[in-house]
């Protein structure tokens, strides 16, 4: 029965109101989104003809019931569809897609609407209003005008078109990449072709093709986890590049190619930042960024390159050396990389993976992040299993300060599984926000993929996992701390040069020895991590920088190339990319290998003209950190004044201010360019 489905309910009445999973099914999706559709509809127009008087508190702090339902409904829907998706699901997500791409560009292009808007923005004094209060007033009504509101209806009518064709289009991107991932499968028939892998890898590798009844084979999956060990520690050089090639053109080749998808949606892009009067998608994009425009970003990742380059001629010349000493490789390629690396690494610091891995079980790690949260930010996670979950893998935590403050809820799911997305990210079920003097906490979740525990070993981490974890708890911490008044502006809701702040700094408490003494235990014996190990990891963390610095100025190039293009583009994709990778590359391109086809971040993620975000933020957080480390990485001080700075505020004023008020300066990049070992730049 209609009446019956928990989706177009108000209140759930669960614990603290969270989502009632268990309940919910894609029948459920399918009768609630057309009730709520046009519910928030007939809400929207019956506000749009109110003619009772524009000010401030009835324009935008109204209280929108229909709508804040159907942002719940969407919000649980496609979070369930990264994390928990079924094919049909993902058909069925084709049609919400279109229609909420549809009714979000009818409220957007809506003239009553916007009247209304653009009356309290020319009439209200806006010193009485609070910082958070102007921005969303200066935002929403620049936005509007930035959006098209003025076009003539015809234009606004392409603009429609242009807009919904690329909703569709960004979604079949990114099923095309799940289903490459999902299907995808490499399999070993001889043992001996995985010489130098670790045990654990060849068993994951076993038990992989077990489960699909191949009980003579090791089977290696479109999992990272999965198959990049093959890559990394196999001693088969032919092993490593047929998978590292079959990989590379898993979205460029085959039922799952992406290149003309690619194509289609360069082009709209293109046409719909000319309709709004802008050369580029990436001029209409940055101008809201902390960024500004295309030119300012080609200029901060050109002053990486130079450094990175110098640092990259010797990382590559000591990658050769010492390939040529170890196997008499003399010609270095894109497969033999990442294998030699490792052994360079263990040579130079007797250190890997495989050594550090005993001391990250997942339990053990998780518990460490969460004393780093208690001590930096007063919090505790209770894990709370009368809070219904999606899967069993997730676990979901009552958060509260220390002193018994409610906080929020976190969900954490941390194991690959078909249906979910490969990678790591966080996401919320409900941000933050004051309604009525209200206060509403959030709903926050990180999702990764770590490999699951066996019957005799806990799940443990790879120290870049470790650092990955950090990384998305940071986000969370972002999402969970949040103090603002309107849910639009509140938490990660901010402009996304600044968003990665708070995850990237979190990564650097995985290199001190206070914090890691928190949590680096072994799995067996319950020895903490040799303080030797840790000189080594902190020793190492600047190894091959000058490469992997290369690698995101070649990602946010590539990016930048794309979203720049001012006339139709109707060359190759592969073609396009290869012409950017050689001002890069050191190795030859492999056979049909294209990072664009898989590239979701900036076709279908929000990283659209935006890669580059990731280095900015990186700027950031070295910064911030080397107050930190001045101060001491718990000092009470300086992680109260980044929560009351930085963390809590979310978009309520511009992000430079904020920083600034935090760190007493504004940033530079010193700190970071002495992090990745280039030395400071006079």
């Amino acid at each position: 029965m209609l009446t019956d489905n928990i989706l177009l309910k108000s209140n759930f009445n669960t614990p603290f109101n969270t989502i009632p999973f268990q309940q919910i099914t894609l029948e459920n999706f399918k009768e609630a989104f057309p009730v709520l559709i046009a519910g928030a509809r007939e809400e929207f127009l019956a506000y749009c003809a109110d003619k009772s008087g524009n000010t401030y508190a009835n324009v935008f702090d109204v209280v929108s019931p229909e709508q804040d339902k159907l942002d719940l409904c969407a919000s649980i829907f496609f979070n369930l569809n990264a994390a928990e998706s079924t094919k049909e699901m993902q058909v069925y997500s084709r049609e919400v897609i279109a229609e909420l791409t549809k009714f979000g560009l009818e409220k957007s292009l809506n003239l009553d609407n916007f009247k209304r808007v653009e009356e309290v923005y020319q009439t209200t004094d806006k010193s009485i209003l609070s910082t958070e209060e102007f921005r969303l007033l200066d935002d929403v009504y620049k936005n509007a005008l930035k959006g098209g509101i003025n076009l003539p209806e015809k234009e606004k009518t392409n603009l429609k078109e242009y807009s919904e064709s690329l909703a569709k289009l960004s979604q079949e991107f990114g099923e095309n990449v799940l289903h490459a991932t999902n299907e995808f499968q490499f399999l070993v028939n001889d043992i001996s072709n995985l010489e130098g892998l670790p045990e654990d890898e060849i068993a994951q590798a076993k038990n992989a093709a077990e489960a699909i009844g191949n009980k003579d084979a090791w089977l290696f999956t479109g999992q990272f986890t999965s198959y990049f060990p093959l890559i990394k520690y196999a001693k088969n050089r032919e092993i490593r590049k047929q998978i590292m090639t079959a990989i590379g053109a898993k979205n460029s080749v085959g039922k799952y190619n992406n290149q003309d998808i690619i194509k289609a949606i360069v082009n709209l892009r293109i046409q719909k930042a000319n309709l709004l009067s802008y050369p580029t998608i990436a001029a209409m994009i940055l101008e809201n960024r902390m960024a500004k425009s295309p030119e300012n970003v080609k200029a901060f990742l050109q002053d990486f390159e130079a450094p990175a380059r110098e640092k990259g001629l010797v990382d590559v010349a000591e990658l050769k050396d010492f390939a040529l000493k170890m196997d008499g490789i003399s010609s270095i390629q894109a497969f033999d990389v990442a294998y030699y690396s490792e052994k360079l690494k263990q040579e130079k610091y007797s250190i890997n993976t495989e050594l550090l891995r005993p001391y990250f079980s997942l339990e053990k790690v998780v518990a460490g992040v969460f004393e780093c949260a208690k001590r930096l930010f007063q919090l505790e996670f209770i894990p709370n299993k009368s809070i219904e979950v999606y899967h069993p893998d997730v676990t979901a935590y009552e958060v509260k300060k220390t002193d018994g403050t409610f906080v929020g809820i976190f969900y954490a799911d941390f194991h690959p599984r078909e249906g979910k997305k490969a990678g790591a990210w966080m996401t919320s079920f409900r941000n933050q926000y004051v309604e009525n003097g209200v206060e509403h906490r959030p709903h926050v979740s990180i999702v990764c993929s770590f490999t699951k525990p066996t019957a005799d070993k806990p799940s443990l981490l790879a120290f870049s996992e470790v650092t990955t974890l950090f990384h998305e708890f940071g986000h969370a911490l972002h999402g969970l701390l949040a103090n603002g008044k309107y849910a639009s502006m509140s938490g990660t809701s901010v402009l996304w040069d600044f968003v990665e702040l708070p995850s990237q700094l979190l990564e650097n408490w995985c290199y001190e020895k206070e914090c890691l003494d928190l949590f680096a235990a072994h799995y067996q014996t319950g020895e903490p991590i040799p303080e030797a190990y840790i000189e080594r990891i902190k020793a190492s963390a600047t190894f091959m920088s000058g490469l992997g610095t290369l690698r995101q100025v070649f990602l946010g190039t590539l990016d930048m190339a794309w979203h720049t293009i001012e006339k139709p583009f109707e060359g190759n994709v592969m073609e396009f990319e290869n012409a950017i990778n050689e001002k890069f590359a050191f190795t030859e391109r492999l056979p049909n290998e294209c990072m664009s086809t898989n590239f979701s971040h900036i076709f279908q993620g929000g990283y659209t003209a935006a890669y580059y975000s990731y280095k900015w933020a990186e700027v950031l957080e070295a910064d911030a950190f080397e107050l930190f480390q001045e101060k001491g990485i718990f000092n009470a001080e300086v992680a109260h004044a980044f929560e009351q700075h930085i963390l809590s505020k979310g978009n309520s004023e511009s992000p430079e201010i904020l920083f600034e008020r935090f760190r007493g300066r504004a940033t530079n990049n010193q700190a970071l360019l002495k992090k990745l070992g280039f030395g400071r730049q006079e």
